[in-house]
């Protein structure tokens, strides 16, 4: 597989080596349960209260406000089906948008199987919430909102900011699914008035299989558990602390921290060279704003190519037609369908992402690589 480029970093990325040397002697001379009352139990402990200090540095926030789960899927299932059922009394009208993570709009569908009532707020053609639109779907007994900071497929960045401030002033709990946008793009709690904020750690670096949902305490946010068990979490997360990954993840945090803006500016050089290479071909174009974008995500539909034979044709990149986790499915994305991207070019779509071990050699012969296939299938092409 060395031969083929790795363009896939949205899907998830490899650990970086730094990681693995961080979690290897938790893998076998601190293998200790965290939770207990001896001095395997307490070396756990204190690796795990290390992490959590290191994750909550990069979100400048308090450690005590980090949960872990097992990737942003849970903390997203946690954060929404946790706040929706202790506050229903409260109300049961919920907000979020229709080109949320699957992982949020499958738990919002479950919520209605139980008498909530789910707004699905429609982007703009350029993939960003109208902040307007959003105020305006507010009701006497919306509860929650949940709103991903930067899209999984478009990469585009929503204004989650201004959201907060709208949310905190009507009472509304604001849910944030992180996990494309953490160590990316700054997250600083001083000034984002966010309740609840997912994680995850393979989209940065770190191991899969660990997470954690941001818990807010001031104003304190109540949520109903999930899982139950032992009781670990303070009771909201229960279940034997997996600590090599939470080692991984902090570790992979403390670096995202120091070498974000780096990393950013190094990518984004990467990104444009690859764009201006791409679009040569004509008939190309950007899905997503592409100013209020994440520097590691472009997602283009190339005209008069059949994108079946488009994804199978790439061969020598790693790349998708969106998120890995609907790659199953023969439709559309329905985040682009959502832009009214035309069904034709839909199909045709590539997400390329890239990422901190992407080289300038490596978009080079993705662009004559992606030269190639796109000019031999629109050859094929019936005139």
């Amino acid at each position: 597989m060395n031969n083929i480029i790795y363009l896939d970093y949205m899907a998830t990325t490899p650990i970086d080596a730094r990681v693995v040397a961080k979690m290897q002697p938790y893998l076998t001379e601190y293998f200790g349960n965290a939770a207990s009352a001896h001095v395997y139990g307490y070396a756990a402990n204190d690796a795990i209260e290390q992490a959590r200090q290191q994750v909550a540095d990069l979100l400048n926030a308090d450690s005590q406000e980090i949960v872990w789960t097992s990737g942003a899927t849970e903390a997203n299932n946690l954060a929404i089906k946790g706040a929706a059922l202790f506050y229903q009394r409260k109300g049961k009208h919920i907000i979020t948008g229709k080109t949320e993570h699957k992982a949020v709009l499958d738990v919002c569908q479950f919520l209605e199987k139980f008498g909530f009532i789910i707004t699905y707020l429609v982007p703009e053609t350029d993939g960003l919430l109208d902040v307007n639109k959003f105020v305006n779907a507010l009701r006497s007994d919306t509860v929650l909102a949940s709103i991903m900071q930067v899209n999984n497929e478009i990469g585009v960045i929503q204004n989650i900011e201004a959201i907060g401030e709208i949310t905190r002033k009507n009472g509304v709990i604001l849910h944030v699914d992180a996990a494309q946008s953490a160590g990316k793009i700054p997250i600083d709690f001083k000034k984002l008035k966010v309740d609840l904020l997912s994680l995850s750690a393979h989209k940065m670096y770190g191991p899969k299989g660990i997470g954690a949902l941001y818990v807010c305490q001031e104003p304190r946010i109540h949520l109903e558990p999930q899982i139950h068990g032992g009781g670990q979490e303070k009771g909201l997360r229960s279940g034997t602390l997996p600590t090599h990954q939470i080692v991984g993840f902090g570790e992979a945090c403390a670096i995202a921290k120091q070498e974000m803006n780096k990393d950013n500016a190094r990518i984004l050089k990467l990104r444009e060279k690859l764009w201006q290479g791409i679009k040569t071909l004509e008939d190309v174009y950007i899905n997503g704003s592409y100013e209020k974008r994440v520097a590691h995500n472009l997602n283009v539909s190339f005209g008069r190519v059949d994108g079946e034979s488009l994804l199978l044709g790439l061969k020598d990149i790693a790349v998708s037609s969106g998120s890995a986790c609907t790659a199953a499915t023969v439709e559309p994305s329905y985040v682009l369908k959502a832009l009214q991207v035309p069904i034709a070019l839909a199909y045709s779509s590539v997400r390329f992402s890239l990422g901190r071990f992407t080289t300038a050699d490596e978009i080079n012969r993705a662009i004559q690589h992606i030269h190639y296939v796109v000019n031999k299938l629109r050859e094929m092409e019936p005139s």
